[in-house]
């Protein structure tokens, strides 16, 4: 993620802020995307073809929300052979974020974490960065990841996903709606039951109109946290079937510290990803695959640091995955060999 291999741009950027770190990542790509200079980061494209969500994947590695928050830089993280990229969490109006610091490596564990806070430009920038890129156009998919501001209370939240629905709608080949980063006060409360049937028979209410008015029904997605018992998970699931929505994220960052007891900035508040998180990722996996049975789209996401972890979660019961930490403990080579992984997984299972 740099001009330089990764290899050995690494030490270097783990030598800085992990904050500082990631804006520098993220400038250089936004500089370089569109250039002959993308060749650096530039990986092949496996083919491994799958239509989920009534959506054509070229394969089944995407990379997951919260790395490119502002979607500046699609065409540079889709150059590294992603089949499809989420960018966001976008809000309808500009907000800070969390203070700083708001970013943790935890190197000995692969793990990171962040108490970011929906930091971002606002829908307008979004939407207009969106717009500029061309990845759509070269036969990918394009998910956006939509929030609620910091300061719109918990009871208003459903104003802001209509909102922000309604401004990426246009430009979005499925939606994800977010309700478990741990980062936004009361975010998590939106799963449980009452206020999640209200706020999915919201969103199913406008897409419906949205639908009409456009001519295109685009799917809805519903990221969920690792922290659900097996009870929980059985709710949403039924609510998500009630709702007529089309896939489920499991899942977002832990507020599980029992994996990485003992290490530098464990204790630190957020949400923690990475190695630590890819059992609890797992678990919710089936356990979700268990109670919508087969058909209904889940995307896989939390912990693939290696090849081996990107096809334990399509044998978890995912039908795609996602990748963010491991992007940044191994690099754009990750992404290759998980796709060719799965490619290779598949052609067994099918003989």
């Amino acid at each position: 993620m740099s001009l330089l291999p990764y290899a050995l741009a690494r030490p270097f950027l783990f030598g800085l802020d992990p904050e500082t770190a990631h804006e520098l990542t993220l400038d250089a790509l936004a500089r370089t995307q569109r250039t002959p200079l993308a060749w650096a980061y530039t990986r092949r494209l496996v083919r491994d073809p799958v239509t989920v969500a009534g959506l054509a994947f070229p394969n089944r590695v995407g990379l997951a929300a919260g790395l490119d928050k502002n979607a500046r830089c699609i065409d540079a993280l889709g150059a590294m052979g992603f089949g499809f990229v989420e960018v966001g969490t976008v809000t309808p109006l500009a907000q800070p974020g969390n203070p700083r610091p708001r970013m943790f490596r935890l190197p000995q564990a692969q793990a990171l974490i962040n108490r970011l806070g929906f930091n971002n430009e606002g829908l307008e920038a979004f939407v207009a960065n969106v717009r500029r890129a061309r990845f759509r156009s070269q036969g990918r998919i394009l998910g956006l990841n939509i929030g609620k501001n910091a300061s719109t209370p918990i009871e208003r939240a459903a104003d802001d996903y209509l909102i922000a629905l309604e401004g990426v709608y246009p430009h979005a080949d499925y939606v994800t709606v977010n309700i478990s980063s741990p980062n936004t006060r009361n975010l998590r409360e939106l799963q449980s039951d009452q206020a999640l049937d209200a706020l999915l028979a919201a969103l199913s209410g406008k897409r419906a109109a949205l639908q009409r008015a456009q001519g295109r029904r685009v799917p809805l997605f519903v990221k969920i946290a690792p922290d659900l018992d097996a009870e929980q998970v059985a709710h949403i699931a039924a609510l998500l079937r009630r709702h007529a929505m089309d896939g489920v994220i499991a899942t977002n960052t832990t507020i599980d510290r029992s994996a990485v007891q003992g290490l530098p900035h464990a204790q630190e508040a957020g949400g923690l990803s990475g190695a630590p998180v890819r059992a609890a990722s797992d678990r919710v996996i089936g356990q979700l695959r268990q109670a919508l049975g087969p058909g209904f789209p889940i995307i896989g996401v939390g912990g693939i640091l290696s090849a081996a972890d990107a096809v334990a979660k399509i044998e978890a019961g995912a039908d795609l995955v996602q990748i963010y930490t491991g992007l940044i403990y191994r690099g754009p080579a990750l992404v290759e060999d998980a796709a060719r992984a799965l490619q290779r997984q598949r052609a067994g299972s099918a003989r």
